[in-house]
Order: C-alpha cells, then structure tokens, then sequence
C-alpha cells in the first residue's frame, strides 16, 4: 500500500512517530515530505516546495493530509499568519488538483483559545493578552474588559479568516474530494468561540474531533481498511466520565471517538474482542507531572488479559505515564502485548497507540524489530523522559540520566542495545525530545 502523509510540522512525534508505525508492516510504503520542507516553533513550512512535493506522488494510493500544512504552513503558524483569506484559498486549490481519484484522510484545525499568557506558540500579544482573550471567549464575546480594540479586532479577523478556509473544506467534502475530513479541537474548553465554530461546521454536515497531533496517525489507522474489533478496559471505570485535561469530552468519549475514527469497532464481549485496549485512566482529575499534580489512588491490579492481543492507553497524567503502572507491567509484557503510549494529552495517547496497533494487527509483512522500536522510544519518551528525568524549563544532556531506564527497557521488551542512543531537543524547549536509537 502506498501512502502519502503529509505532517503537522516536524516534531518527532509528527514526523518520526509516522515513519516508525508503518515501519511495523513491510508492505506499507510511506512517502513523507523532507524533514526541511516543514515548518517548526518559529518557521513556517515551506508551502510552495509542499505541493511540489505533493504533486510528485500521483501514484499513492492515499493521502493522510493535515491541511492546515500547505494552507497556513503548519498548525502553529495557522494561529500567527497573516496571510489574506484568497491568498490561501489559491495556493489550497493547486492541492485539490492533486487529491481527485486518491482515498483522501484530511483534516483541519479549528484555531484554539490557550488560557494563559505565553505567546510561544500563538501572536506576540498573546503573552499580555492572552487569559484576557480566553476569558472574552469563555464569557460567550460578553467581556472584553483590558483587551485593546485593534488586539481583539486582529484575533477576530484571524479566527474568521480559518473558518472560511474550513468552509471551504466543507464544499470540497460536498463535492466528494475527501474520504474522511476531520475538523479538530486543539486543547478545548467546554465553552468558547472555537466549540461554537465546531458546532456551526457540525451543523453544516462536519465532523469535529477533540484533538490535534494525533489525528494523522488515526488517519492512518483508518486508511488501513481491515476491521479489528476491540474491548475496552479501564483501570477506574467508575470514573471514565471525568474530562481530561485540554479537552472537552470525557475520557471515555475521547476514547470512543478515537477508535470510530481510526475504523475499529467496539464490543461488549470481551470474549469476542479480537484485542483488548487498557486505559490507565483517573480518578476525578487528570494529574500531570510537570505540575507537580496528582491525581486519586496509585495503581493496583492486573488488567492485563492472559490470552488475548491488548494495547495499553496511559492517560492517568497528561504528558507523562504512571511511574508505579508501568513499574508493574513492564515485568508483565508478553508476545500479546500490542503497544503502549502515553504521549502528552488522552487523545495523543490514543491515537498514536491505536495508529500502531491497526498497522501490526494488518502487516502483511510484520517487522517485529520494528515494533520494538518503536516501543522502546515511547517508553523512553513517555515515561522514563517525561514523568522521571524531564526538568522544566531546562534542556540539560539527559544521557546518563536516562541509562537505568535504557537497560530496564532492553530486557523488558528483548530490544537489543547495539549502539548508544541519544536524545536531542528538536523544538530548543523541555516539553518534547527527539529519542535517536
């Protein structure tokens, strides 16, 4: 199967994250743009090179599209651009161009509203007004007390100017240019001028998904058609209604949604489930290391099924694992273990996860040196990185820090240790790292 994935920017877990899931399966060719055509924290992705690029692959089969990429240059740029509306729509139509007579997985986002005062990933006022701006969003545009009229106009035009881009994705849906078209929810409050953007989308025949990042990798669970049906286990299901952090769904929507959108079908029965997915979630609040949050009891039980594929979804802290969950199955992986992530929000966990788990459940040509790879990076990543050796703030070398948890992993997984690994800081900032194996 060919495959043309088109990325958010180039973070690792953009763009490697890809890369090593469909590494799993042999028969799987993905083509994915140069590393340099994306964009980054403070660069745009180089458009233009973009669809060149794209316009090269005419023999994919599908196409896993983040639209926001060729429209605005990424997802962070399509908070800052200031790019007129007809300037986007023109470049966005030499792509639709491209995308006729391919399966066609997209999605777009719905510009986000952060609640609080760092400008890193949105326009430079954002760090005198940002709580400001989320508040007149939150009050339903009914307080805008200390917002000066040509900030508040300016962010107005820019979240109008996203939404008609996204209309316009609606009438290319209509027009049946999109298998599947996803409008996303980054980091959402129950409330605001974004969740009314969704509904009015919705209303219009849309489908709207909390989430970001993670959206392409379900895509591309979806795009891998065969059907796995699965059963769902909590760790605390008397609290699977409680609402993750930076969403706006419970967590059992979140992960309801996540398997609708990637094509697998739920069941019941355990005893008909051909896999099971474990969700370590919370009691109450979602905790989060960095911080310094915790949340209800410590992890005790075992939910790992004794003769059946499962996949382990950690959500109990939102970017970072649960140090005594992992402490404990870690002795307890076998050859039914299918996966683990516990990457930043509920739906990044998901996805990610279930992006890997559709991909080996199908491989007609399973690599299992792959597999464990891409293991071996999510563990160092997802629990040993972020809820052990992360400082906030600072990017120090973390190599000798990180060893113990190396060894720990080589004999829990049987990956074998052949050269050192190193870890960089891609984005110059402690919130992710680049694991090199």
């Amino acid at each position: 199967m060919k495959i043309c994935f088109i990325p958010i920017d180039n973070r690792p877990v953009c763009y490697n994250l890809a890369k090593d899931i469909a590494a799993i399966d042999e028969d799987i060719e993905l083509f994915i743009p140069p590393r340099e055509f994306l964009g980054d924290l403070t660069k745009n992705a180089d458009m233009n090179e973009m669809i060149r690029w794209v316009e090269k692959h005419q023999k994919c089969e599908a196409v896993i599209l983040s639209l926001d990429t060729v429209a605005h240059g990424g997802l962070i740029p399509s908070r800052r651009s200031n790019d007129e509306v007809n300037t986007i729509k023109t470049r966005i139509g030499r792509l639709k161009v491209f995308l006729r007579n391919k399966k066609v997985y997209a999605f777009s986002s719905i510009m986000r509203i952060s609640n609080n005062n760092c400008n890193e990933e949105e326009k430079k006022y954002w760090k005198d007004y940002g709580k400001k701006i989320f508040e007149f969003s939150y009050s339903g545009m009914q307080t805008n007390e200390g917002i000066p009229p040509e900030i508040l106009a300016d962010y107005l035009r820019t979240r109008l100017r996203n939404y008609e881009i996204n209309e316009t994705y609606l009438n290319w849906q209509k027009e049946g240019v999109f298998d599947t078209l996803i409008f996303s929810k980054d980091d959402c409050a129950p409330k605001g001028i974004n969740v009314e953007e969704a509904k009015r989308l919705e209303a219009q025949g849309g489908k709207t998904k909390t989430g970001a990042d993670e959206i392409p990798l379900t895509l591309l669970a979806r795009a891998v058609e065969k059907e796995i049906k699965v059963f769902i286990r909590y760790t605390e299901p008397d609290f699977k209604h409680c609402v993750s952090n930076y969403e706006d769904v419970s967590i059992e929507q979140s992960v309801l949604g996540q398997l609708e959108l990637g094509g697998f079908t739920v069941v019941e029965d355990e005893t008909e489930a051909d896999l099971v997915i474990i969700v370590n979630n919370f009691i109450e609040k979602q905790g989060e290391h960095v911080m310094g949050w915790e949340t209800g009891s410590k992890y005790k039980g075992n939910f790992i099924p004794p003769d059946k594929p499962y996949a382990i979804a950690d959500v109990r802290y939102a970017n970072g694992a649960d140090n005594d969950f992992v402490e404990d199955i870690l002795s307890k992986l076998d050859s039914n273990f299918y996966g683990y992530s516990g990457w930043n929000t509920s739906a990044n966990t998901l996805g990610s996860l279930l992006a890997g788990v559709k991909v080996r459940w199908n491989a007609g040509q399973y690599n299992e040196e792959a597999f464990k790879r891409l293991q071996m990076i999510r563990f160092l990543d997802d629990w040993a990185y972020q809820a052990n050796v992360r400082v906030n703030g600072q990017i120090p070398d973390i190599s000798d820090l990180m060893r113990p948890y190396e060894e720990k992993l080589s004999q829990a997984l049987g990956y074998a240790l052949t050269s050192s690994i190193t870890y960089s800081y891609p984005w110059k900032r402690s919130f992710e790292i680049e694991v090199s194996l």
